[in-house]
């Protein structure tokens, strides 16, 4: 199993223990929220680089 793969499926995991210990509205809060924070906490140059590399490989 590649390293990608290994972390989708532990935010699967994650994601539905969420939903069966919080109500809906909290767990959909805290999966949008973490990633939204973290990108946010970025610098502009690491923002563009994030930003180029995803365009790039949905070019493949």
């Amino acid at each position: 199993m590649s390293r990608n793969a290994k972390i989708a499926a532990g935010g699967v995991a994650a994601g539905l223990i969420l939903l069966i210990w919080l109500p809906w509205w909290a767990a959909l809060l805290i999966v949008l929220g973490v990633p939204t924070a973290a990108y946010l906490m970025l610098d502009p140059s690491q923002r563009r680089r994030l930003r180029r590399v995803s365009r790039k490989e949905l070019g493949r």
